[in-house]
């Protein structure tokens, strides 16, 4: 079951606050692009999610500027554009690349004008992550309804994560900068899943050699050791232990579940649910991230045990990876009933 208490608890009548202090929520903290628009896709997985979903496409249809470009912190009624990036803009046309699939019509028309509005300008991206989400919420588009438009971005975003692997991989070091930080798994996942809609042979090569990578570097033990944010992994460095954070975890688990789809390579799904299990206590510190007195995720892994807040980022990072691997055992229980 999945437990959605303190995502709940989160979420006032205007979207979902960035952070808590412990379990409370910080009123403080504000609202944010990147929060607000992985809630929605939360929100759109829900059996009953159509308030919340249009609470969060609402959100952010309001954070829209008057150029088409986003605001990515909310606070006092103010958007802020200090803490503006082209990551928390790439989630946002992720999302709204998957909204457009909502059976509501209102939220449905929301996603559509606002992929219509932002999408041009993320040909100018140079964020690997930007283009990585962005490139993904395109290929889960149906290919027989994609405009020709959108099409053309899709190749134009592809072929750069293409480029910008083969200027930088080495013979040792296969990815696509000298250094692996956060949500690595979306670049290789972005490209497994272009290869599904485009069968494009170069792409799947490199997704294939990518995620082994990064995945040889979080499995050398019988778990997901996830890259520390105290100082990351530089080419010819040790990887840094701490902290390890939840939206990572989630990151490969994915990775992992798109290129099993894909190839059917069981070495994937076994991944994915190792990942998966990151969460509850297959870690490194032998700790459950998951809070079952409030629903919520603590914030990271640290060298004394957790970080006891649970802010948005954790506990949404933890029900997209429950909603995954859930999906998924439903759909092998229904493989067996009709087999």
């Amino acid at each position: 079951m999945l437990d959605y208490r303190h995502f709940l608890n989160l979420t006032d009548e205007n979207g979902i606050l960035q952070f808590s202090k412990l379990d409370s929520p910080d009123p403080l903290s504000g609202y944010t692009l990147d929060d607000n628009a992985r809630a929605l896709i939360i929100a759109l997985n829900m059996e009953e999610g159509y308030d919340l979903a249009y609470k969060y496409a609402s959100w952010l249809f309001k954070a829209r500027r008057a150029d088409k470009s986003w605001s990515n912190f909310e606070l006092d009624g103010k958007f802020y554009a200090s803490f503006d990036s082209e990551d928390s803009v790439g989630r946002a046309l992720l999302a709204c690349s998957l909204g457009i699939n909502s059976p509501f019509t209102d939220i449905k028309k929301m996603c559509e004008k606002m992929l219509k509005d932002a999408l041009p300008s993320s040909i100018h991206f140079r964020s690997p992550r930007a283009i990585a989400y962005t490139l993904l919420g395109l290929c889960k588009i149906d290919n027989e309804k994609i405009s020709a438009q959108y099409s053309s971005i899709r190749d134009k975003l592809a072929d750069y994560l293409i480029s910008l692997y083969q200027a930088n991989h080495t013979r040792k070091f296969l990815w696509f900068e000298n250094y692996l930080t956060y949500c690595n798994g979306i670049l290789p996942q972005a490209l497994w899943a272009y290869y599904g809609i485009k069968e494009h042979k170069k792409a799947l090569k490199i997704a294939h050699d990518s995620l082994s990578f990064l995945n040889s570097m979080l499995f050398k033990k019988s778990y997901l050791n996830i890259i520390g944010n105290r100082g990351w992994y530089f080419q010819g460095k040790k990887p840094a232990l701490y902290d390890q954070q939840p939206v990572d975890a989630a990151s490969t688990a994915f990775a992992c579940f798109e290129a099993y789809s894909l190839s059917g390579g069981s070495e994937y799904l076994e991944l994915a649910i190792l990942a998966h299990r990151w969460f509850r206590g297959y870690n490194i510190n032998q700790l459950s991230l998951y809070n079952p007195k409030t629903g919520g995720c603590y914030d990271a892994l640290t060298p004394e045990g957790v970080n006891l807040n649970q802010g948005a980022e954790a506990v949404i990072s933890l029900l997209l990876t429950d909603t995954l691997m859930l999906s998924f055992i439903k759909q092998q229980a229904d493989m067996e009933k009709t087999s």
